[in-house]
């Protein structure tokens, strides 16, 4: 076929198909004087070079976007990361997010919740609602929750090792608010293996842990179709320390495993692909990370159509979620983290993802104020109405540096999932430690490189002044009588319930735990009657053991 007749394919074919479902936002898009916007550039020549590498947007290999008129037809998911104290105070942040514009939420659970105890467990003790919402019964997520119409919003959760339970409440949640589970949209977080090497929240062993993930796939497959049930995430490999290249291919070896387990578990592979999505982190290197997404994107779909031999074209699109750097936010000048946020963002829009979230400036400080919160929304939304990026596809296409930085970080990332192969798979080399030296041994070469000097962190280790008291900003602080607000609010659910039913519900949940039995009803059963997020964990607990690094 020659090149002509593969650009008009596209045109009569994605191109046709995604106008009629997503019409674009203006009928013409123009410069100011009138200069017309082009929907996508190409080379004058395209040959195939040009389309195994870049293709044609919403087509394979997906190198230039998932979408073939990406912002033209509707702007990213603008969805602000949020959570904290009770679930009652998180409701108001919510409901003040979608007021502003925010078009879809991010639930930030707290420690305890993340790693299954009740707020009035020994190990909870300090830090019940401090980086998160407390969530302990389905009464704290229906209060989450009201008054927010579920089928109209997507709503992603930050959830791992009880992602299974937490996913179960907010099934419950919607079904008495009347809503279906097949018409919920949103994410699961549920990426356990980056838990062992990069951010700790672990429960469960990785075996146990793979099987609430594969039922989770299972479950959701029949019943909840528009939901995303794993967020596979190279955001916290990044915090942690590791280069881009290791972020894509971490990440994308962890997304290997998620879909080997499945398919071993008898899935098929065009039946579950498409609801895996993808959570990377954006830093301050602009041109580095537009390369970055570009090139994961790219070998992902590359991995899901030769190895894994996935069919359909929504099986190979990565679509992903991205959120600006912590890390990278410093304490010193903290109106400089603006800056630092923007630039950030404008990597992720140029970089094609689906949906964003802005850290805040004083979040190296303290939990982020509604005033900062404000302005990371408002960045996004600026980029999206004045800075034109927007208004043509993959823009940064074609730059020779751009085009080398993407195959450079496409090569490296595979001779790494080739390593991580011939030791034996992530599991075995998250068990000997390999991937945890890799991140590690990154991490301290790029802090050796800031107290060097070598590299200028600006306010941090260069163009340092003395703040003094004159620019303290206003931290918010979770009030210390909120865990035991929270406490009595868990032991009232605890009165007021059939704990029969609760107990006989547990032991449910006990019995398919040491079957094959799939654990996704036996756990929405046991929500249903208020047993607690703790209660379902210890029941798991007894069964799986506990993993110890």
């Amino acid at each position: 076929m020659s090149t002509h007749k593969k650009l008009t394919d596209w045109q009569e074919k994605e191109l046709a198909a995604s106008l009629n479902r997503f019409p674009e936002r203006k009928e013409e898009f123009f410069l100011h004087g009138n200069t017309e916007v082009p929907r996508l550039a190409l080379p004058e020549t395209i040959d195939d070079d040009y389309l195994e590498h870049l293709g044609f947007p919403g087509q394979y290999p997906y190198t230039r976007g998932v979408q073939p008129t990406m912002y033209r037809g509707r702007f990213w998911t603008m969805r602000q990361y949020a959570g904290f104290s009770t679930a009652a105070e998180s409701n108001q942040r919510y409901r003040y997010l979608l007021r502003q514009g925010t078009t879809g939420l991010s639930v930030a659970f707290d420690l305890p919740t993340q790693i299954g105890y009740d707020s009035d467990d020994a190990m909870s003790l300090g830090e019940v609602g401090k980086v998160g919402v407390a969530i302990d019964t389905l009464a704290d997520m229906e209060m989450l929750f009201d008054d927010i119409p579920l089928e109209k919003i997507s709503t992603s959760m930050t959830i791992n090792s009880p992602a299974i339970v937490l996913l179960a409440m907010y099934v419950v949640v919607a079904e008495k608010q009347g809503i279906p589970a097949d018409k919920l949209r949103g994410t699961i977080q549920n990426d356990v293996l980056k838990e062992y090497v990069a951010r700790g929240t672990y429960i469960f062993p990785p075996k146990p842990s793979l099987g609430l993930i594969t039922d989770i796939f299972q479950w959701c497959s029949s019943n909840m179709p528009l939901f995303n049930t794993i967020s596979i995430s190279g955001y916290h490999i990044r915090e942690a320390g590791s280069t881009a290249a290791q972020e894509v291919a971490f990440t994308l070896a962890n997304g290997i495993t998620y879909v080997q387990t499945a398919l071993e578990a008898g899935l098929e592979i065009d039946q579950f692909a498409r609801r895996l999505a993808f959570f990377f982190n954006a830093s301050s290197n602009l041109l580095e990370e537009i390369a970055k997404f570009r090139a994961a994107r790219r070998l992902w779909a590359r991995i899901m159509k030769n190895r894994f031999e996935a069919k359909k074209p929504a099986s190979m699109m990565m679509r992903f979620h991205t959120q600006t750097a912590g890390n990278s936010l410093a304490a010193q000048q903290i109106d400089n983290n603006i800056v630092r946020v923007t630039l950030q963002a404008l990597a992720a829009v140029l970089g094609g993802t689906q949906s964003l979230h802005t850290n805040s400036r004083d979040e190296a400080l303290s939990l982020p104020t509604e005033s900062s919160v404000m302005t990371a929304l408002r960045t996004q939304q600026i980029i999206a109405h004045e800075s034109g990026v927007a208004d043509t596809v993959d823009p940064f296409a074609g730059s020779y540096y751009i085009e080398q930085l993407t195959d450079s970080i496409e090569l490296a990332a595979e001779e790494l999932i080739t390593k991580i192969e011939q030791n034996g798979g992530v599991v075995s080399c998250i068990e000997d430690g390999f991937i945890q030296r890799q991140i590690e041994q990154a991490a301290y070469d790029y802090q050796k490189e800031i107290e060097s000097g070598e590299r200028v962190i600006v306010g941090v280790n260069k163009f340092q002044i003395d703040e003094g008291d004159r620019n303290k900003p206003e931290l918010l602080r979770v009030n210390p009588e909120v865990e035991e607000a929270q406490v009595n609010s868990l032991q009232k659910v605890r009165r007021e319930r059939d704990e029969t039913d609760v107990q006989n519900r547990l032991a449910a949940v006990q019995q398919a735990a040491e079957s094959d039995q799939n654990l996704m009803e036996p756990i929405i059963d046991a929500v249903r009657a208020y047993a607690s997020l703790g209660e379902i964990c210890s029941v798991l607990r007894k069964v799986f053991g506990e993993y110890r690094d």
